[in-house]
């Protein structure tokens, strides 16, 4: 009997259990490190909004540092992925049908996917093979679900969305290596 009384609780509120599962992920392999609800905006996008274009950030800060501001309510700023350097494991913060806030223009946001990767736009060695690899995997499989043309006038750096104050990825991001392996792994 005590055990039967014990679940009822679980039964009556069905919604607790179900915000405590993991979320899906919109890209295979990618884990669900959610984003604090006050640093991204809830859409339904591509509907509510086309989208046109791949951010590439690099975070300035460690992996862990980014998953972490994200999840800090008071630093407004999120993007939808983050990859590690080490070993280019994939993580999803929001949700590609939520506008993360990650580019500083909202026009952009709102018509963008933000790639966050570990790292400083001064230290190369951050800029790992596996980084390379399985970012240009997730860029390849976002073009692909958006219909996002493969090129550097859709996959564009943070320093290059307008009005941006940014210098990421900075200039020892070697596009010529990621674009080309963008199109491998279309």
């Amino acid at each position: 009997m005590g055990a039967a009384l014990t679940a009822v609780p679980y039964a009556l509120f069905p919604a607790a259990r179900a915000a405590a599962r993991p979320q899906a992920v919109d890209h295979p392999g990618a884990a669900w490190h959610p984003a604090s609800r006050s640093n991204y905006t809830p859409s339904n996008r591509p509907r509510a909004h086309p989208l046109h274009y791949v951010v590439i950030h690099v975070a300035q800060t460690t992996y862990s540092g980014t998953l972490s501001v994200f999840r800090n309510p008071r630093r407004k700023v999120s993007a939808h992925y983050v990859v590690r350097s080490s070993d280019g494991h994939v993580a999803q913060c929001v949700r590609e049908a939520d506008i993360a806030w990650h580019a500083g223009n909202w026009d952009y946001n709102t018509r963008s996917i933000g790639i966050e990767h570990e790292g400083w736009v001064n230290r190369p060695k951050y800029f790992t093979d596996a980084m390379y690899e399985r970012s240009a995997r997730l860029t390849a499989a976002i073009c692909a679900r958006y219909d996002i043309p493969r090129n550097r006038a859709h996959i564009i750096g943070h320093h290059e969305v307008p009005g941006s104050d940014h210098t990421d990825p900075g200039r020892h991001w070697d596009w010529k290596r990621y674009m080309r392996l963008v199109d491998k792994y279309a």
